[in-house]
């Protein structure tokens, strides 16, 4: 499963990576990507546990940068 989510406040292109990084280590998750640019989360995963995936990327995100909020697209 693949669903795209708009990022709020993300600040700077370094957090992005940091989050990246720590998404794509979330297990189920088959690929992940975040986009300072575009304020994006495009996030591929597992569809059977996707509450837990999409839980577990939002804490990721809150860790590095508690101001990003991630928003339905």
């Amino acid at each position: 499963m693949k669903r795209i989510y708009n990022l709020e406040n993300l600040d700077c292109a370094n957090c992005a990576a940091k989050m990246e990084a720590k998404i794509k280590k979330i297990p189920g998750v088959t690929a992940a990507s975040v986009s300072f640019f575009a304020q994006k989360l495009v996030l591929e995963g597992d569809e059977n546990r996707w509450e837990e995936i999409l839980d577990a990327a939002k804490n990721a995100i809150s860790s590095v940068d508690a101001d990003c909020k991630v928003l339905a697209k």
